[in-house]
């Protein structure tokens, strides 16, 4: 893993009238390295996650991508803004792909229609990232022909077309039945042992130990732990922490 930073967020705030969902959230992301946000329901994970593609935008804080810092407490220029927002792919819970449109041209609309680069080309990079997500000889199928898993593979390719430097997943299996789930687990290891900077909200707690090099715990909208998977999920030092693995692991 490299040293060096790649995404660094300070002090980022977020309310919704009058609930305040972040408070003041700072972390740093190393580049290479993979972040899984942890917490429950409610606590401001995906609202963090969506912070750093500016889905969410935030109220205040500065969020750092590579070269590209914004301040949210000021006006952003339109181009700075698109700038930041292209740092990064998103993954969502479901795959939101178009149904009209076959694998193929669901991958490539980004790039030829955001990134003006040329169809034939972006074309024959969709199909070598379907042959790396396992879904070679798809690209003209229909999503309603895929598995859920299916779907979301194409949704990994989709992300992973646009060339981002960090890539942001929003609990990428949560939407899926229990038997697809380890399919896609599978290509996020892959992505991992391939050196993607990747920051993953998840519930799947054992594979947020596998395959993060740091999580974080939130609640109520704070960060209250964070560190070497070992420590923050094998060893927890705050008993908040404690109190939610222990209903996750051992719900019984």
């Amino acid at each position: 893993m490299n040293t060096s930073t790649l995404v660094t967020v300070a002090d980022v705030t977020k309310s919704f009238g009058a609930n305040a969902v972040l408070k003041g959230v700072s972390f740093d992301v190393p580049t290479g390295s993979v972040t899984a946000i942890i917490g429950p329901s409610g606590s401001g994970k995906t609202t963090m996650l969506r912070s750093l593609n500016a889905l969410e935008r935030p109220d205040s804080g500065v969020i750092t991508i590579g070269d590209v810092r914004v301040d949210f407490s000021t006006d952003i220029p339109e181009a700075e803004f698109y700038r930041f927002r292209a740092q990064s792919g998103m993954v969502f819970q479901g795959h939101n792909l178009f149904p009209h449109k076959t694998v193929v041209q669901n991958i490539i609309e980004g790039p030829v229609v955001v990134q003006r680069r040329p169809a034939g080309e972006a074309r024959a990079e969709a199909v070598e990232l379907l042959r790396s997500v396992g879904l070679d000889g798809k690209q003209d199928q229909y999503p309603y022909q895929l598995s859920g898993g299916q779907q979301q593979r194409v949704g990994i390719a989709r992300a992973l077309a646009l060339k981002p430097k960090l890539m942001l997943f929003d609990e990428p299996t949560s939407a899926l039945d229990p038997e697809l789930v380890g399919e896609v687990l599978a290509v996020i290891k892959d992505l991992a042992t391939q050196g993607w900077t990747m920051v993953i909200v998840t519930h799947e707690i054992r594979f947020a130990q596998q395959v993060a090099d740091q999580v974080l715990f939130t609640d109520e909208g704070v960060v209250l732990e964070s560190g070497p998977p070992d420590e923050v999920i094998g060893a927890p030092a705050q008993e908040r922490t404690q109190q939610f693995l222990r209903r996750i692991l051992d719900p019984l």
